[in-house]
């Protein structure tokens, strides 16, 4: 049974984006590994940039000190 778990920061990603990144990873294990989609267990954590960082700052004070707004594109390198 696979179990594939992705973390992504809380950006406004979409319920819909959502769906299709857990379609989209399903499809590809059926696939690749000949996993059958109803073995397949895709789970999507939304962590806040507050509580990831690397380079020893926050995601949130990478982007100067304001969490993302609902809907809004990342800036890139961050």
């Amino acid at each position: 049974m696979p179990f594939v778990s992705i973390r992504i920061t809380r950006d406004g990603v979409t319920a819909e984006q959502k769906a299709q990144v857990i379609r989209e990873v399903t499809e590809t294990l059926e696939r690749v590994l000949h996993k059958p989609p109803e073995w397949t267990h895709v789970v999507i954590e939304e962590i806040d940039t507050d509580n990831w960082g690397f380079g020893g700052v926050t995601t949130t004070e990478m982007r100067g000190g304001r969490a993302p707004t609902p809907g809004a594109k990342p800036q890139s390198g961050a």
